[in-house]
């Protein structure tokens, strides 16, 4: 039964938590996992679910799905937080559940908000329990638990990916909080209009908490009109929420720093700048971008146009000297370059097959020709001797030994056909040294 202090618990509560949802036919969005037929689905109305982890942006309904599990459930629930929870809180929870188990039959969940938090210890201390079936372990973070979390606990949950919700879905949100009169604001007579909710959901980028909690600001906020409503505008709204900050986790890092390189590598010079955006916005160091731009511009572009490796490092003297936000201008136009350029990948493939030749060892004496005569009585030695001077010769080339005795993966070097490469194969040609067909330099 209710009573009064958990009834006013429940009305002074904040807006996102009080429109909680509460069965799974009012769950928002993640249609993917909890949809009508869905494995998900499935095990939470029959009360099997095994230990979980939910991973996922913030607010897309992580924890107010194992609310609804626990509300469904017949098993005990309990509830910590990675941040504030120790090895002791654990060893509690594992007793209480021995004894529910003992006593009554009933199992446990538990859930742990922030589970990435975990420490090995922490993690090794509830192992033995989920094996045993003892406890039944709900974990919900926003970072890739594949990355954050210890490989042992993870390989003992099933692991469900929660998207970030559509508009749609946030609109629909704010809707049923303005006409819910149990839990929402139906009682204050709230006029949203629908600029405004448009606008509050996409800069909310599929947060319903950040969604209703710009709602419920607006609300207080606002004045009275003369027939007691509160109205909400597109004015009040813009003022009620602030412009979205990506949330930017390493996983998130990592993916988006790949995208970025792989549209370098693409020649897709809108996509390369649109990654460059994002992960300037999240406030990622622009040196580790212009970085990559300096790497990609030898990997994937190199002799097919050496002045994108001039661009690149121009942006990054031009980083240092004038910073951010002047440098934005240097780094795109370095960007464009590398996309814009024609690409091989020789320059890698070349120093790839080098490093692999000088990696089996055996090596031999340098040829006498090659060594070094910089010293008096080299020439009592033989050094130096049968050495050609190429600029003796026409065209300042001479045909001659020069790589190690033992180097057996040459040619090393194959230009492509992209670009200035195509002259740089020509003149070997010229020389007399026939390169391999430029599918060599793929493999």
């Amino acid at each position: 039964m209710e009573d009064l202090f958990s009834f006013q618990e429940k009305t002074t509560a904040p807006l996102a938590d009080r429109m909680r949802p509460r069965t799974l036919d009012e769950f928002y969005g993640q249609r993917h996992i909890v949809g009508p037929g869905k494995l998900l689905r499935r095990a939470i109305e029959a009360d099997r679910m095994t230990s979980s982890i939910f991973w996922g942006p913030p607010g897309c309904g992580k924890t107010t799905l194992a609310s609804i599990i626990a509300e469904r459930t017949k098993a005990a629930f309990v509830k910590l937080n990675a941040v504030t929870s120790g090895v002791s809180d654990v060893r509690e929870v594992i007793r209480d559940a021995e004894e529910r188990i003992k006593l009554y039959g009933q199992s446990t969940y538990l859930l742990l908000d922030e589970c990435h938090r975990w420490s090995k210890a922490q993690s090794d201390s509830i192992l033995p329990a989920i094996e045993k079936g003892t406890i039944r372990f709900i974990g919900s973070t926003t970072e890739n638990p594949m990355i954050a979390m210890t490989p042992a606990i993870v390989s003992r949950c099933r692991l469900f990916h929660f998207e970030k919700l559509g508009t749609e879905d946030v609109l629909r949100a704010l809707r049923n909080a303005v006409e819910d009169r149990e839990r929402g604001c139906g009682n204050d007579e709230v006029l949203l209009d629908d600029d405004a909710a448009r606008h509050i959901a996409t800069v909310a980028n599929g947060d319903v908490r950040s969604a209703l909690n710009a709602l419920e600001l607006a609300v207080l906020s606002t004045p009275l009109e003369a027939d007691g409503s509160v109205h909400v505008t597109l004015e009040v709204a813009e003022e009620s929420i602030q412009s979205h900050v990506l949330q930017m986790d390493e996983s998130l890092y990592y993916d988006m720093l790949s995208a970025f390189c792989k549209s370098l590598r693409g020649s897709d010079s809108d996509a390369a700048l649109a990654w460059f955006a994002r992960m300037n916005a999240a406030g990622v160091d622009p040196r580790i971008i212009v970085r990559r731009v300096i790497a990609h511009a030898s990997e994937d572009v190199g002799l097919a146009n050496p002045m994108a490796m001039l661009q690149a490092v121009a942006a990054a003297q031009a980083l240092e000297t004038i910073g951010m936000p002047e440098a934005k201008l240097s780094i795109s136009q370095a960007i464009i370059a590398v996309c814009e350029s024609p690409k091989s990948n020789s320059v890698v493939m070349a120093i790839d097959r080098a490093m692999a030749d000088a990696a089996r060892g055996g090596y031999e004496s340098v040829p006498v020709h090659l060594r070094d005569t910089h010293y008096k009585g080299s020439d009592k030695v033989g050094s130096g001797i049968g050495y050609l001077y190429p600029h003796e010769f026409e065209g300042h080339y001479v045909s001659q030994q020069y790589a190690p005795i033992e180097a057996k993966g040459m040619p090393y070097y194959v230009p492509s056909e992209q670009g200035a490469e195509a002259a740089i194969r020509a003149q070997r040609e010229a020389r007399g040294s026939i390169d391999p067909p430029e599918t060599l330099q793929r493999s």
